[in-house]
């Protein structure tokens, strides 16, 4: 099929590959490239990057409103658009040009997690499995039909980094048996109940509250990694947690629990502890515990805020 493939960021470049390769990709549409880097330069996206590598065209408006930027659109007589992670709204006549409409790669089990963040509000409320759904774009948020869906495990130690990488690859599956199969497909509506919304993360919601139970602070500190981080302020300075899972343990909230030289650092929580298994201080690279602990001596007793 001639298929014209919308998205941005890298969770949308497994599915670019497994679109070309089976299929015509006749332009790409990404965000336009932004500055970025020490110089703050213009830095193209992964998926412009990716798919000037693969020869493709591609083209970064600002919008998608203007009456010419939509003429271009429907001037390439595709079939179907392929949607995922774009980044902007898209209007109704962009919706209705492709000839059998354009289909959406969510990574969330819908009507649940519709939105911006469903990776990482999956984690934080503590759900057990996510998924990937393959939906039938329509004007309001992720609410249209939904054709194909796949559902996967939250294990106890996933960070959003890990399901990210899941679920895209995922995603390029589902997406291909999807336009392999869309001729045989039902589209199967939305139920009301069960609909919530994943609210784009906030940088003020990654501050470690020591107080709360270890089942929630471990939540954040796996469904804020990679980013934002959850972090906490530490004798070093601040500190992001980037791995934990719960333990067992008690003390004050913030506590340290575990001596030098541990393979985990334990931190006591409003009930239970947290071990922390991957950590990062400003300016430095992500690090096991161990050699975390080498530059930032943290004995029992250390206070984390």
């Amino acid at each position: 099929m001639r298929v014209i493939f919308m998205g941005t960021p890298e969770f949308s470049v497994p599915v670019l590959e497994a679109v070309h390769a089976a299929h015509d990709i006749v332009a790409v549409y990404c965000q336009p490239p932004r500055p970025a880097g020490r110089g703050k330069r213009d830095r193209p996206t992964p998926v412009h990057a990716r798919a000037r590598e693969l020869g493709l065209a591609v083209r970064h408006p600002a919008r998608l409103r203007s009456a010419d930027d939509q003429a271009a659109f429907a001037a390439l007589g595709a079939d179907v658009a392929v949607v995922v992670a774009y980044g902007l709204i898209l209007p109704q006549p962009i919706l209705d040009a492709p000839r059998l409409g354009c289909l959406n790669i969510h990574a969330s089990l819908l009507p649940r997690w519709r939105g911006a963040a469903p990776i990482h509000r999956a984690i934080l409320a503590g759900d057990d499995e996510t998924g990937i759904c393959i939906m039938q774009m329509e004007a309001g948020l992720d609410t249209g039909p939904v054709l194909l869906r796949q559902a996967t495990p939250i294990s106890p130690t996933d960070t959003t980094a890990d399901l990210h990488d899941r679920l895209s690859a995922m995603g390029a599956g589902l997406i291909v048996q999807a336009l392999a199969e869309l001729h045989s497909l039902a589209p199967l509506p939305q139920p009301d109940d069960g609909v919530t919304y994943a609210a784009k993360i906030d940088k003020a919601e990654a501050r470690i509250d020591w107080t709360q139970p270890a089942e929630v602070v471990d939540r954040q500190i796996r469904g804020l990694s990679p980013f934002p981080g959850a972090w906490c302020d530490s004798p070093g300075g601040r500190l992001k947690l980037l791995r934990a899972q719960v333990a067992q343990g008690a003390g004050a909230p913030g506590v340290v629990l575990d001596g030098d030289g541990a393979g985990t650092l334990r931190i006591a929580c409003g009930s239970g502890a947290v071990a922390i298994t991957l950590a990062q201080r400003e300016g430095k690279r992500p690090m096991q515990v161990d050699e975390l602990r080498r530059g930032l001596p943290l004995p029992p007793g250390t206070l984390l805020t």
